[in-house]
């Protein structure tokens, strides 16, 4: 089992830059497919980027291939979501997953979450 812990959320203006981190706790990340979602209030968990086990190539989706970089520290139990040119639509809780499905996109195919963390963008 993993235990995942989110941090660095907060308030940022539109065209800035946040870093969320994930640690994890327990078993490695690397054993793991892992990803970062997002949702926002009456809509399913979104995802936003993943990774298969052990790194590689990040997986993004459309809506943010281009700002948002996906990177995983295995020494540190850490990976992290880079978000730059930030939107308003780009709001939500962001969660940390981790999971056994290679290249899932789906949120009930991981296993393990984080609390979530806020991210707001003003317009």
């Amino acid at each position: 089992q993993v235990q995942l812990v989110e941090s660095g959320g907060g308030l940022v203006n539109t065209g800035g830059s946040l870093r969320v981190s994930c640690v994890g706790s327990g078993a490695p990340l690397s054993w793991y497919v892992v990803a970062w979602f997002r949702q926002v209030p009456g809509k399913e968990r979104e995802f936003v980027a993943g990774m298969e086990r052990g790194g590689g190539t990040p997986d993004y989706a459309d809506s943010v291939k281009g700002r948002f970089t996906m990177s995983s520290d295995n020494a540190k139990r850490t990976m992290y979501l880079q978000m730059n040119n930030l939107k308003p639509e780009d709001t939500a809780v962001y969660y940390c997953a981790a999971g056994r499905q290679s290249g899932s996109r789906v949120f009930n195919e991981y296993d393990y979450w984080g609390q979530g963390t806020q991210v707001t963008v003003s317009s």
